[in-house]
């Protein structure tokens, strides 16, 4: 996993920090879930991506998986059912912390072409950004 950089002094909203935008990452899943669970998994929480935790690693996250993912496994003409997550899932994790810019939080999802972003802190997972989120604070608008 590779950390993005922590908060300077500043007061544009590009220098507000992820702790202010960021949504806690209620929903995972395990590696060996299936696509079909992840897909239901994202309907029902409103989420765009799932943190894929390992209950052999103490459930640290190992991976994501996006509705891209998905996407371009159904119009590949795999079976949902059939296809787990492990096979699909980005497990070179990029992450930030609570307290990341949302300037360098946006850098590193530009550079790494990515639109999630998982919160880490304590080695532990506490909330997901996606370029929404980041987005909005760059614009000044709330999530309502």
């Amino acid at each position: 996993m590779t950390e993005t950089s922590e908060k300077t002094p500043s007061q544009s909203p590009a220098e507000e920090t992820v702790a202010e935008v960021m949504r806690p990452a209620l929903t995972t899943v395990e590696r060996d879930a299936h696509l079909a669970a992840a897909a239901y998994l994202m309907k029902h929480a409103g989420a765009s991506a799932l943190v894929v935790l390992d209950d052999n690693e103490g459930k640290q996250p190992i991976g994501l998986i996006t509705e891209a993912d998905i996407v371009d496994a159904v119009a590949d003409g795999k079976d949902v059912n059939d296809v787990r997550i492990r096979d699909l899932m980005t497990s070179n994790l990029t992450f930030c912390t609570p307290r990341t810019t949302i300037r360098n939080a946006a850098e590193s999802m530009i550079g790494g072409r990515f639109r999630h972003l998982p919160v880490m802190e304590d080695a532990e997972l506490v909330g997901m950004l996606d370029i929404g989120d980041v987005s909005r604070a760059l614009l000044g608008r709330s999530t309502d």
